[in-house]
Parts: structure tokens; sequence; C-alpha cells
């Protein structure tokens, strides 16, 4: 562990989870632990059956991802549903190590899935058996091949949203640059949450959660270098793979982008944000004090995560239903 340094203090109502956690102790982690923390925890007729009771359908389809190989996307809508809708493209967290594509559905509950949209999720390959580029490019592939069959899915081509939490969050804008700098699919906007953007761990806020909180220094320095292969760090690190290198954020989409004070990916957040509006892209930015890494979905009854939540939805509630934010000029 690093020096300690002076940091915010925790919001009250997270402080007795974290208590919790430390008292069942810190493990570093492994690949061999990996495989574990991939899995999806219920069975799919179990999680078929907690969509159905809310009123959602789920399907599986394939599409060439990464060289051409195979990857499995997710589209999950309302029970009957019919027409034209918007699509959410999600790209779940972990470290771009695990996780699920399937993983944690009922998040999207409180902000997004009581509208009439469709929802894709891709189920990226993941490092280190598939270091970068394979996840962000899995995902760029999993777009196009959405995009291009828009008829087929019920969505509108020009209003996909590109979503992501953490890792997923730094994948979807890693793929939102793609998307810009290859001429691909046009996107309507993009969520942010708590994105994993940098590799070169040089921001206070690395330093500060170092030890402590969820998703620490530790953690973030074992996913760059599963990513990565070594290289973190260093000149070899395309701005695909850790966004905040890059220097020119011009003609991305409108962007909603958050984080706790207390997390690792806190600097690295705020500085995102100023290079968006630093180029003219509307942008919208939280920054939850006292809150630490996936507080929403960790501590969801706590006054600052119902919060978080209802500023997304707001934000949601506009882009769908006026011309919203819109992407930039």
């Amino acid at each position: 562990m690093s020096e300690i340094l002076a940091r915010p203090p925790f919001d009250p109502e997270l402080v007795p989870f974290l208590v919790a956690s430390e008292e069942q102790g810190r493990p570093s982690l492994t690949n061999d632990m990996l495989p574990f923390m991939r899995r999806l925890g219920s069975t799919l007729d179990e999680l078929d059956e907690r969509l159905h009771s809310r009123g959602l359908e789920r399907r599986s389809v394939t599409a060439p991802g990464s060289g051409g190989e195979p990857i499995s996307l997710a589209v999950i809508q309302r029970i009957g549903r019919t027409g034209t809708a918007p699509c959410f493209y999600a790209i779940h967290g972990g470290g771009m190590m695990f996780g699920h594509h399937l993983g944690n559905l009922d998040s999207y509950d409180d902000w997004l899935l009581h509208h009439d949209v469709v929802l894709i999720s891709v189920d990226y390959r993941l490092a280190p058996e598939h270091p970068d580029p394979v996840p962000v490019e899995d995902c760029y592939a999993g777009l196009l091949w959405t995009a291009a069959h828009a008829e087929e899915l019920g969505i509108d081509a020009d209003r996909i949203v590109l979503v992501g939490q953490s890792a997923g969050g730094g994948l979807a804008a890693g793929t939102a640059l793609l998307a810009r700098d290859r001429g691909g699919p046009a996107v309507r906007a993009q969520i942010l949450v708590s994105p994993m953007l940098d590799d070169r761990d040089v921001t206070v806020s690395t330093r500060q959660i170092d030890g402590v909180g969820v998703a620490d220094r530790s953690l973030t320095r074992f996913a760059w270098d599963a990513y990565l292969g070594g290289r973190a760090g260093t000149t070899d690190v395309s701005v695909y793979a850790a966004p905040s290198r890059a220097t020119d954020l011009s003609g991305l989409p409108a962007t909603y982008i958050d984080c706790g004070s207390n997390e690792v990916f806190r600097d690295e957040t705020v500085a995102f944000a100023g290079r968006l509006w630093e180029a003219g892209v509307p942008a919208e930015l939280h920054v939850w004090p006292g809150a630490f890494h996936g507080f929403t979905s960790l501590v969801p009854d706590a006054t600052v995560s119902r919060t978080a939540v209802a500023a997304l939805a707001r934000w949601t509630d506009r882009l769908l239903g006026e011309a919203g934010p819109g992407p930039a000029a």
C-alpha cells in the first residue's frame, strides 16, 4: 500500500457496507479467482423468470466479433413489443476480466426499462485470455452488427445509446471513439457510469483509494495489466483501450458521466468530462459525495444512491422524451 492521503469522508449510509466488507477481509485478486467471478449466479431459467415478472423477455443472437469470431448479444425488451424503439447497447463491467453480460440487469429498472426500449447486452471476450484490443473490438463489432440488423431487431439505428459501468464505461467510450474514427454507426448518446478510462495510475484519486473502498488501486492495476499485457502506463497504449489518452474528443455523442468522490476513477472521470466540454460535446457530470465505486448497486437504498439513479433517470427521460441533448455538431 502506498502512502495514506487525506480523502473525503465516506457517506454515513455507505459506511456499514465498508465496515462489513473489511471484517470479511480484502483478498488479493488472482487469475484463479476469475472463473468464479465470471459466473452469472443464477440459471437462465431463473433469470428469464425474473425478467418475465417485470414484463420483459430475453433472447440471444450471435454476431461476428473481433476477427470474425462469434460473440453473443442478449436482446431484452418488453414482452410483445412491436414497432421501432431506441436501442441501449450495454457493456458490462468487471475490469475487462470478469462480470457477465446478463448480470445485474435489474440495475436498469429504475432509469431505463420502464421506457419502451430495446436493451442489447454484448458478451465481449475477457482478458487476460483475450487482451486488448479484443474486448473493445468485440464491442465495436457487436455495435456494427446491431446497426446493420436494426430492422430485424426492431430498433431505430439513429437512436443507439452506448451504456457502460466501470470497465464497461471505458469500453463504451472506446467504442464511441472507434465509431467516430472509422465512420461507423451513429451513436446518439453515451452513458458512462464510474468509467475506467486511464491506465497510467497517476491521479490523486488512485492514491487516495488504495487499500480502502471498493475497486481500489491494486485491483485496477491488476485489471490494466491483464488487459494490456504489461503495456499499462507505457506509450504503447491506444486511445481505444484507455480513452483518457485521447486528446481530441470532438464529434463524440452527448454524454452522461458520473462517479463517486471516493473512488479510484474520480479524477479521470472529471478530466474526461472537462475534455468533452473543451471539444464542444454536451456532457452532464455528477460526482456523488462520499460514494465509493458501485454504490448504487451495493447499497441501493442509501439516499445518495437513490439520488444518483434519479439524476440518470431524468437525463434519460429527456433523451427519450424530447429531441434530447444531441450529439455535437
